[in-house]
């Protein structure tokens, strides 16, 4: 079975690192983007199981990307969860006005992250363990 993939577009390295860390080792295949644009050129591309997004992102906000996933057929169908730091009400009604599927405030912790992806796209495969000093392309996979 092919990993489920996540798009996470957010302008934030460290949010990105942090949320995809755990996907990855919870089996999914990690996309990132830092801003709109390339998130939405990643989108169309690779055709994603689920898109992340942060409202606050460079080039294109999160608000205008959900938007325009929403408007192109490849990419209307994809479920957008919203983690933002943007938690204004108006915010979050502005995120389901353009199609987003949830809305996490941020702080959000790791784990929060992974339940949601899980409740939108299910599982992806028994977590995997990363040994330091295995040569490159040795992904050993451990039950937690």
């Amino acid at each position: 079975m092919d990993a489920r993939t996540v798009l996470l577009v957010d302008g934030d390295r460290d949010s990105r690192f942090m949320y995809g860390a755990i996907l990855e080792h919870h089996g999914y295949r990690v996309l990132q983007a830092d801003d709109g644009e390339e998130g939405f050129r990643l989108a169309c591309t690779h055709r994603p199981d689920l898109v992340v997004v942060e409202l606050a992102v460079p080039v294109r906000y999160g608000h205008r990307l959900t938007a325009l996933l929403r408007q192109d057929p490849c990419t209307a169908e994809i479920p957008v969860l919203v983690v933002s730091a943007w938690a204004r009400a108006a915010d979050r009604e502005l995120a389901k006005h353009d199609g987003c599927s949830a809305y996490l405030a941020k702080p959000c912790t790791p784990r929060r992250v992974l339940r949601e992806v899980r409740r939108f796209i299910g599982s992806s495969g028994p977590p995997s363990v990363r040994w330091y000093g295995a040569p490159a392309g040795a992904d050993r996979r451990a039950p937690c």
